[in-house]
């Protein structure tokens, strides 16, 4: 199993939203060292969702459902997207200050690579942030 990070801006798509939809292809990714990531994923992986911009912190865990495919946003055919649905919602939010301030994430792709939608987490980087998220 693989984990990620995958971001998203709450007041385009929350993970609130995902919740409300069951199943949802995240789509719309220009990046192509995002793509590399997002082609990557199996099915069963899970992915840290996290609110980019507004509220700037990780607040749910989502599995991929679906492998990449072509994307459905894309006239151009040259971009992929996968499907998500919600896995567990965290029980509290980790903030990125919270994140940055922790010395087991210092090497967190996330970290060094800000601008970057979808990111590799390692399984330690994974289960802190959840652990994070109890404390």
């Amino acid at each position: 199993m693989n984990y990620w990070l995958m971001k998203s801006e709450p007041d385009a798509f929350s993970y609130d939203d995902l919740v409300k939809k069951g199943k949802a292809e995240w789509d719309g990714v220009r990046n192509h060292a995002a793509q590399l990531h997002m082609k990557a994923m199996r099915r069963g992986d899970l992915s840290i969702f996290y609110h980019s911009n507004i509220g700037v912190e990780a607040v749910g865990v989502m599995t991929i459902v679906e492998e990449a495919a072509p994307d459905s946003t894309d006239d151009t055919g040259k971009w992929i997207a996968v499907h998500v649905a919600p896995y567990e919602k965290l029980t509290k939010p980790v903030t990125l200050k919270a994140m940055k301030a922790d010395s087991a994430l210092s090497g967190m792709a996330m970290l060094r690579q800000s601008r970057l939608s979808v990111s590799p987490l390692s399984k330690a980087e994974f289960d802190h942030i959840i652990a994070m998220s109890k404390a």
